[in-house]
């Protein structure tokens, strides 16, 4: 095809161009000037960027011509095209080729396709002695069509592309192949030199078609090379250790009755050595007064008051704050008295008894 002749009034109207573009578009959303294309005989097209947020790398696409011995520019055509690094739809598919293999769900239908190449008429000869017999056999027998040539090679094909032919990554793991398996049923008819079934349990490809140089490690013939045996030592039991169980009751320690009765004890002078205080004093005072002359009483007093001083000291250990400063008290007015005064005061308060008793009688 010749070249088309660059028309340099076509490719000078930008403005021409731009104008339509602006027209069709909303304002502030064309570019810059891209390019111009002659797209024939006086006929170009003018490409502006566009600014739209949402179409990047879109351009918009004025076309312009002219007609002979004429310099008036005219707009044949305005749109929005994409360019090679636009984002844009897929292709469209036709419905009927949208399904690929393994999209149907249980409970989905096929629409049925009346010339589908990979079927035929079960009443054509197809070429495979196999085939042909099946064919004549099932002839009238309710399968209307039956398995092309062309559909044959494309199953044939599809298996052993597919991960139970031999470039799955179980072959090349496996030590042997499946044509030496005991699992492997072959097929009948054309296939059997190729393909057959897996009826191994273990196998990953149970229940599936296989190739015969495919594998896994489900193999009949095969072995694995038996680990060497382990020695374990004897357990050890140590018959010295304590072993605790778990939500044990700690026995309760028995106390003896004598140690009871002891503790007992040293509890009760607490409230006698009370007693014993209070009724020391008076007693220390009767005897002072009883014979002043030979101070017999200020002795048993000081006596009386020695032997308290020592118990009250065994068993003050436990004695309350009230008797701590009584007996605080009495020490103090102990020390402040001078000699005789016990004395004296004793027969000062007899001389006023006896005087009262004269006056009384």
């Amino acid at each position: 095809m010749a070249a088309v002749k660059a028309d340099t009034t076509v490719l000078r109207a930008v403005d021409v161009a731009r104008e339509a573009a602006e027209s069709i578009a909303e304002p502030g959303l064309v570019g810059e000037h891209v390019t111009a294309v002659m797209d024939g005989e006086r006929v170009a097209t003018h490409y502006f960027a566009c600014l739209h947020p949402g179409y990047p790398d879109w351009r918009w696409a004025i076309t312009v011509a002219r007609v002979a011995r004429s310099k008036n520019v005219t707009v044949s055509e305005t749109t929005l095209l994409p360019s090679a690094t636009s984002v844009v739809a897929p292709e469209w598919v036709p419905y009927a080729d949208r399904l690929a293999p393994g999209d149907l769900g249980p409970a989905d239908v096929l629409p049925y396709i009346e010339q589908d190449p990979n079927l035929e008429p079960g009443f054509e000869a197809t070429g495979d002695e196999d085939v042909d017999r099946m064919a004549q056999w099932e002839l009238g027998l309710g399968r209307k069509r039956v398995l092309s040539a062309e559909g044959r090679e494309v199953a044939a094909q599809r298996w052993y592309d597919g991960a139970n032919g031999p470039d799955a990554p179980s072959t090349h793991a496996a030590s042997e192949h499946c044509s030496s398996c005991g699992f492997w049923l072959p097929m009948a008819g054309a296939l059997r030199h190729t393909f057959g079934v897996c009826a191994n349990a273990w196998s990953p490809s149970d229940g599936r078609v296989v190739s015969l140089d495919h594998g896994c490690g489900a193999h009949s013939e095969t072995d694995v090379e038996p680990a060497p045996a382990h020695r374990t030592d004897p357990p050890l039991v140590d018959d010295l250790a304590v072993e605790v169980e778990a939500g044990a009751v700690e026995a309760e320690v028995p106390v003896e009755p004598e140690a009871a009765a002891e503790a007992e004890v040293a509890v009760q002078p607490v409230e006698a050595d009370v007693s014993l205080e209070a009724e020391a004093e008076p007693a220390s005072a009767g005897e002072a007064v009883g014979d002043p002359a030979s101070g017999e009483g200020r002795e048993q007093g000081d006596d009386a008051e020695g032997h308290g001083e020592p118990e009250q000291l065994a068993a003050g250990d436990e004695r309350g704050p009230e008797e701590e400063r009584a007996a605080a008290d009495d020490e103090q007015r102990a020390e402040q008295q001078p000699e005789g005064g016990a004395d004296g005061a004793s027969v000062a308060d007899l001389g006023g008894h006896d005087s009262g008793g004269h006056a009384g009688r």
